[in-house]
């Protein structure tokens, strides 16, 4: 499916779909435990793919109240071996997560996924498993990547493993090993990239009833803990990966302004994006205690931004670095390459073909936004819901017609994200 957008001036009120980051954890965490009831998760194609996982490992969760609930049985810690194989589809959260505790299991629980997500990396999780843990991981390809099989019910134990690949691999290895006889201990041997995502870990597992810390040499989680939440109930908060592409639309198209609801305060690193987007200029008032954020569109001018903790950020800073005046740099990016698509590179290649002038290194993007004048195109979203959107926006103020392909690839993160652009007065056709 293609959507095509046209020049637009946005205004009045959207609200901010679940975060993903925090669903996926209060999904297995409830897995994790005799059970729980989930409010207001996010319901897409990534987090139905770790609700499978779990159902899988012996729970089960059902969709009630048009699908603002959750009711989730848990596997109270010891996950069955699955009947089949499990699909992740294209969540390298749920592969990443889930491994983790498949290794606990006294059986093998073979984990795979669509094409994107069988060319991603998840060897150092599986050497700290196979290696560190004494249990059994294994891409059945040699080559670090899915398939995977993954069993030999580890007790726990210290694991070294390098942080700046993915922070899900603690994320993994901390849910999991509070189960374990002994407990993990986390040793990173570089430092942490992405450690907002690690810090939302530390947070759900607090809410979960779960004791674990960061320690100088990285994390650890004491063993032989139940996860249960206050009242058996958890709530997930707003996502600020997808307000971005929101704060975008109305920092570069909201003459009269733009307000974000379920914008509350977490540890979620992507944050950031409010920052940044007032850096650049454009107005922007945060309500915290109200969860509200307003936002009107003025002239915008460019930025250095590092990326190394809010890789997610990639896309919709890159998108308003070529609509502002001056140059924008955002740096540390190479591990955003291992996304579902390689996004700098898609987006460097996205936004040249808008008309904008792009220099694209190993760890640097740069955006001349004083050199390029953005025209309508057709653009390939690369399959990557965050691709589309970022480009989506970048629509808003091309001129003529931009048209991306794949938009059904947002059900990932934002199933409703052109329903909510059409809501807030864009021209868009899907």
């Amino acid at each position: 499916m293609n959507a095509e957008i046209s020049p637009s001036t946005v205004g009045g009120t959207a609200r901010a779909p679940p975060s993903k980051s925090y669903t996926h954890r209060a999904i297995l965490a409830a897995g994790y435990a005799d059970g729980a009831v989930v409010h207001d998760p996010l319901v897409s194609a990534d987090t139905r793919a770790t609700m499978r996982a779990v159902t899988a490992f012996g729970g089960s969760v059902a969709l009630r109240d048009e699908e603002s609930v959750l009711d989730v049985t848990g596997f109270d810690g010891r996950p069955e071996t699955p009947a089949d194989v499990i699909d992740c589809a294209n969540s390298g959260t749920t592969t990443r997560l889930v491994t983790a505790t498949a290794a606990l299991g006294d059986g093998l629980t073979v984990l795979t996924g669509d094409e994107s997500l069988r060319s991603r990396p998840q060897g150092p999780l599986l050497d700290a498993i196979t290696a560190d843990l004494d249990g059994r991981a294994e891409s059945t390809r040699g080559n670090g990547q899915a398939p995977l099989v993954v069993g030999g019910a580890v007790d726990g134990g210290a694991v070294s493993i390098p942080g700046d690949v993915s922070s899900q691999y603690i994320t993994a290895l901390l849910m999991a090993g509070a189960v374990t006889d002994e407990g993990i201990d986390v040793h990173l041997e570089t430092e942490l990239k992405s450690a907002p995502y690690v810090d939302i870990t530390l947070e759900v597992l607090a809410d979960f009833g779960i004791e674990a810390e960061a320690t100088p040499e990285g994390f650890a989680v004491p063993g032989g803990q139940s996860y249960a939440p206050t009242d058996g109930e958890y709530h997930v908060p707003g996502d600020f990966s997808s307000i971005s592409y929101l704060l975008a639309a109305g920092a570069l198209a909201s003459e009269d302004g733009l307000t974000i609801t379920s914008a509350y305060p977490s540890a979620q690193g992507d944050t950031a994006i409010v920052d940044v987007v007032r850096e650049m200029g454009a107005s922007v008032d945060w309500d915290r205690e109200a969860g509200e954020i307003e936002v009107t569109s003025a002239p915008l001018s460019g930025v250095e931004v590092s990326v190394a903790d809010t890789p997610d950020l990639l896309p919709t800073i890159a998108t308003l670095g070529a609509a502002a005046d001056g140059t924008t740099r955002i740096v540390d990016c190479e591990h955003v390459r291992y996304k579902e698509t390689d996004r700098v590179s898609a987006m460097a290649e996205a936004l040249t073909k808008m008309g904008a002038s792009v220099e694209e290194r190993q760890e640097t993007l740069t955006i001349h936004g004083g050199e390029s004048d953005l025209q309508g195109a057709t653009v390939d979203g690369r399959a990557d819901h965050r691709i589309i959107m970022a480009l989506s926006i970048a629509g808003l103020v091309a001129d003529g017609t931009t048209t991306v392909d794949g938009i059904e690839h947002v059900d990932v993160s934002f199933p409703d994200f052109f329903d909510v652009l059409d809501d807030i007065g864009a021209a868009v056709r899907y």
